[in-house]
Parts: structure tokens; C-alpha cells; sequence
């Protein structure tokens, strides 16, 4: 019995279906693009085993544990480390029964469509998971593990992945990056840089992360041309490992360009621990101006996450750490934000900047219209808690009328959990053969047309705004 019906996700009616799927067939094997996400390269590098289901499906994926926090499930239980090393659950068995007791909760989902397609396509799985089948799909994925061919690069492989981004701190030594580029194997895993860290006067270790910085690089980061110059190094050394692409999760999408003294003022205090909440919001504001100058010269793709309220449980944070389920959108400003940025670099034919968003309100009102007349401007997909059916089809309902669809960037899966990666790729490319098929059908697009987008938003959007 299969898992998944053959058409979810297309139209309803019979001429849009049968268009949908006919595109869908053109596309649905075409390589994956992943050009941004959250995968750990150390998988890729050491090539080893994964330790059991729970630890590949329920653990890692704060999709999965924030729905079954929210019914009462602790943490601990589901094997979540603490940060301060106390005891959780470790034995995955137990671990994958109180999920797979708890796998009504999501019915209508889109982690249910993800976690049914890695059962159905990965492992070969033919039956529900409820708390009557839990042992004998642990047993059956565990068995799975243990095998070749569902090690990271095999999967790799299977998932016909040409090329997947992974994304490191500034000052990470990407050591599992040159493993992977010391080793035979061809794949293509390449970095992201990420400096928020060194950025982010409200991070936790600013200071001695920029230290850091400057140790690694030689140049002098108490001082702001210093700290311009190590950031220059750094993005340099992360190209070695094949980065296309900066990443920026700032709390808004502000941007400023200060006069140099005035940064160089509110740099001192950021290093000092003195900003005000107001001045750490302005700074990281102009770091994202510097940050686009330096992509003039570097030709790194600038990508802008703004808008996650993170860590709204304060005692998940202090007692599991970051990144736990507990990041709420918010409602996110545009056109003011990003004027200061966009007027001092925004028509620079080299530039590209991606924007994403956590406010859906926003899309019509500023996004689109902000990528339909900004040349470096390019819209990313639905993110985060819109990966979903219809926050996809909410997207290219939103935004084509304004922006087109070439002034957007495909699809990414901004995933941790590594074998939802198909899963992911697959409902974008049915939610946008459907949306094709739809415009078809209703006389706004010529089917010729509709065939060569598909083509496009699955695979050459992504590959030519990333440069990959």
C-alpha cells in the first residue's frame, strides 16, 4: 500500500491535473539544486553510518520536535541535548516509539508529507507509522542504516543531488569542507558564510568571536578597518571551499550606510558591549550595506533572512540552546529597511541579493514590487514555517503578477534533516507545475510556455542566481 497518492498537491480538475502531471514528468527527476540549507558537512566528509532512526528523523528536526513539544512531549524525551550536558533520553527505540505514538499530530502537515516520502521513496516502507507498526520501522530503518547504501554520500548520490550548500559561521575552520575536497569522492558540497556572529553586537561572544576572526586572518579586529579587512579574508578563504554565497539572519531586513566615522563609532562600542539595543539594530544594519559592497568585489551572492523572533522560550534557550522550535515569525518591513542599501549599491549590475521573508503580508505589497523594479534584486522562495503547499502557492500567486517569475530564485530546502531533501524538492516541483498548469488552463500562459518554466523553476533559476 503506498503511502502517497501519485497526484497529490495537482489541481482538482481534470484539465489541470492532466497538464500538472504532464509537466511534473518533464521535471521530476531533474537534478537538485540546494543552494542553501542547513545539512552538516561532516556527514559528507567522514561517510559514515548514520546511529539509528530517531537520530536521523525525530532528534535533529525541530520540525518534528516542536509539534510534539507542543502537546506536552519534553524535550529530554525525544533525546534533544541540554547545553548544560545534563541527562536526556538516549535510547533511540524509546525515542522513536513516543514519536511514532504521537504521529497523528501531523495529519495535514507538511512535515507528514516529508517524513511519509523518506518512508515511501528512501525506505521502501509500505505501512502507516502509528505506535502498533513503531518497532518494526525502527527495526526496518535501522537495518536500512546499516548498509552502504544508505550511508551520507550514497544517499547523496540516490538523491541525485548535483550540488547542496551547507552554511558555517564566519569563523569556522571548515575543516569537514577540506576533508571533503581531500577526499576521491566527486560530490559537490560547498559553504555558505554566515556571519552573524561577527555582526551581531547582541550575540552571544561578539567580542571574542571577532578576536578570533583576527587571529585567524592576521589583521587587526580592534580596529574597524581591521575587522572590514578580516571579514574580506574570510569570505575569500570560504570561496576556497566553494561558497557562491553570504547568509544574514538578522532580526529585520534594516539596512544603513553610515558615514564611515559613524560606524566606525558604533563598531567601538559593539566591541566594548555598550550598544544600546537602537545603536546593535544600526550596526547590524550597515554591516548588510558593507556586506553588499564586499559581494561588488567578491561576487558572492547576498542573501537576507530577516523576521524569526528567535529563541521565544527563554528557558528552552538556557536549557537546550539555540535553534530548539521556539523562533516565531514577525511582521517584517521592506521598502524603508532596505532603501539605504539599495540607493547606495542597488543598481550595480554584479550585485545579487536575495530576499526572504516570514511575513507573508509582505509579498505583494513590498516584495514584489520591490524585485520588479530593483535590478539586483531577486525574490527566494516560501521559507521556513510557509515550506508548505500552499505557502508555495501563495508565493507565485503573491509575487508573479509583480515580479514575474524571473525574478525569482526556484527552490531551496533550508533543511537540517538530510533525507527530506527529496521530499522537499518534490512538493515544489508539483506546487509549481500545478500553479503552471493552472495559468494554462485559464488562458494566462501559452503551454509551450509552461513547459519551459518548469524547467526553469526546478532547476536553471537556482543554478544561475547562485551561481553554481
Amino acid at each position: 500500500m503506498a503511502l502517497l497518492n501519485d497526484d497529490r498537491l495537482f489541481p482538482a480538475d481534470i484539465a489541470g491535473r492532466t497538464l500538472a502531471r504532464a509537466l511534473y514528468d518533464e521535471v521530476r527527476d531533474l537534478p537538485i539544486i540546494s543552494p542553501h540549507g542547513h545539512t552538516d558537512p561532516r556527514w559528507y566528509a567522514e561517510d559514515a553510518a548514520f546511529a539509528d532512526p530517531a537520530q536521523l528523523m525525530v532528534t535533529p528536526d525541530h520540525y518534528v520536535f516542536r509539534m510534539l513539544v507542543s502537546q506536552g512531549v519534553k524535550m529530554t524525551d525525544l533525546g534533544v541535548p541540554r547545553a548544560d550536558g545534563g541527562s536526556t533520553e538516549t535510547d533511540g527505540r524509546k525515542i522513536w516509539r513516543l514519536f511514532a505514538s504521537n504521529y497523528h499530530l501531523f495529519r495535514g502537515t507538511p512535515s507528514r508529507l516529508w517524513l511519509d516520502h523518506s518512508f515511501q521513496n528512501v525506505f521502501g516502507i509500505d505501512r502507516h507509522l502509528s505506535a502498533e507498526t513503531a518497532d518494526w520501522y525502527y527495526d526496518h530503518i535501522a537495518d536500512c542504516l546499516s548498509k552502504p547504501e544508505f550511508r551520507p554520500r550514497a544517499l547523496f548520490e540516490r538523491f541525485n543531488i548535483e550540488a547542496i550548500s551547507t552554511t558555517e559561521p564566519a569563523t569556522d575552520d571548515l575543516r569537514w569542507h577540506r576533508m571533503i575536497r581531500d577526499s576521491d569522492w566527486d560530490g559537490r558540497v560547498i559553504t555558505a558564510y554566515r556571519p552573524d556572529g561577527v555582526i551581531d553586537p547582541e550575540m552571544a561572544g561578539f567580542a571574542e568571536n571577532i578576536a578570533l576572526m583576527g587571529e585567524q586572518t592576521g589583521f587587526d579586529t580592534t580596529k574597524w578597518a581591521g575587522y572590514l579587512d578580516a571579514h574580506r579574508a574570510r569570505r575569500a578563504y570560504f570561496k576556497e571551499f566553494g561558497a557562491t554565497s553570504s547568509d544574514h539572519g538578522h532580526s529585520s531586513a534594516r539596512t544603513e550606510n553610515l558615514p564611515q566615522a559613524d560606524a566606525e563609532a558604533l563598531f567601538d562600542k559593539a566591541l566594548k558591549g555598550a550598544c544600546t539595543e537602537e545603536e546593535a539594530d544600526a550596526f547590524r544594519g550597515h554591516m548588510l550595506t558593507e556586506m553588499a559592497r564586499m559581494s561588488l568585489d567578491d561576487g558572492l551572492v547576498l542573501q537576507i533572512h530577516p523576521g524569526s523572533r528567535r529563541n521565544h522560550n527563554i528557558g528552552v534557550l538556557a536549557r537546550h540552546g539555540r535553534d530548539k522550535g521556539f523562533d516565531i515569525p514577525g511582521r517584517t518591513d521592506y521598502v524603508a529597511a532596505l532603501s539605504p542599501l539599495l540607493n547606495a549599491v542597488g543598481m550595480e549590475p554584479d550585485l545579487t541579493v536575495i530576499l526572504f521573508t516570514l511575513d507573508e503580508t509582505s509579498y505583494s505589497r513590498e516584495l514584489a514590487p520591490l524585485a520588479g523594479a530593483w535590478p539586483c534584486l531577486r525574490l527566494g522562495p516560501a521559507w521556513w514555517f510557509h515550506d508548505s503547499a500552499e505557502g508555495m502557492r501563495r508565493f507565485r500567486e503573491m509575487t508573479t503578477e509583480t515580479a514575474g517569475f524571473y525574478n525569482t530564485v526556484g527552490f531551496n530546502d533550508d533543511t537540517r534533516a538530510f533525507c527530506s531533501i527529496p521530499a522537499r524538492h518534490d512538493v515544489a516541483r508539483r506546487v509549481d507545475c500545478a500553479y503552471l498548469a493552472t495559468l494554462v488552463v485559464t488562458g494566462r500562459l501559452a503551454e509551450n510556455e509552461a513547459h519551459e518554466l518548469a524547467h526553469e523553476l526546478t532547476y536553471g533559476l537556482a543554478k544561475r542566481a547562485y551561481k553554481l
